[in-house]
């Protein structure tokens, strides 16, 4: 026991660069003219940080030209609204020295960071189609479905899907993926799909679903890269 106490210790002294902890929460958040800010008022000083109850939900709701989006803010932190010598948002915490609310604070900061950019010039994502004979299409629903669609949920008939991706994949069958109708996609070159739109989040996840069906391969490098994605090729074992 001795022994491997004292070999762990060898090992984390080591190492020669200290813990360095983010400081993004501290990053004020510049905020264009063109949006409109909704900041809810401040939770009581002696809230938990966890409070989950309904009447302590604070909603963070901005608005652009693009569209709005809605966040929910903690009761531990604090928006200070932008002013006439500071346009842009500060976020802080009660506390920094408690583990909870530094969790929540770089969070609250990244999430609203990123819904005022959604609002005001949308985020874009690229996905690239690697392989031989791998080509991809855009074309509409046919309205069989749209039908079929709108009879199963009639509630949500103006948020339904209207086009989908055809994409030839080295399959039997082409692989047929539903735009969802807040994000746009274009297909500027037959291996090449922009995707855009104002959550961030949902973005990310659709390109994950068209990603899934041919994951990058190490050896010989095909599969669906999204964004700046590469992979490293490993050498083809020779019989």
């Amino acid at each position: 026991m001795s022994f491997s106490s004292s070999s762990s210790i060898a090992r984390r002294q080591l190492h020669s660069c200290a813990i360095q902890r983010s400081h993004i929460g501290k990053v004020p958040i510049a905020v264009p003219a063109s949006v409109t800010l909704s900041l809810p008022p401040s939770s009581p000083s002696n809230l938990p940080p966890t409070s989950s109850s309904s009447q302590n939900q604070r909603i963070f709701s901005v608005t652009g030209p693009l569209g709005s989006a809605s966040i929910p803010i903690p009761p531990s932190v604090i928006l200070t609204p932008p002013s006439s010598t500071s346009p842009s948002i500060s976020v802080s915490v009660r506390d920094p020295t408690v583990k909870t609310q530094r969790s929540v604070w770089g969070l609250t900061r990244t999430l609203i960071s990123n819904a005022v950019t959604g609002v005001s010039t949308g985020f874009n994502l690229e996905v690239r189609l690697v392989g031989v004979g791998y080509r991809a299409a855009i074309e509409p629903i046919p309205p069989v479905f749209l039908e079929l669609a709108k009879q199963r949920n009639p509630l949500s008939a103006e948020s339904l899907p209207r086009e989908r991706l055809n994409i030839k994949l080295g399959f039997a069958h082409p692989v047929l993926i539903d735009i969802p109708s807040d994000i746009k996609a274009t297909v500027p070159a037959p291996t090449k799909i922009v995707l855009s739109g104002t959550d961030k989040q949902e973005l990310g996840q659709f390109a994950a679903t068209i990603r899934q069906w041919r994951k990058p391969e190490p050896y010989r490098g095909k599969g669906i890269f999204v964004g700046d994605e590469t992979i490293k090729l490993k050498e083809i074992k020779k019989k």
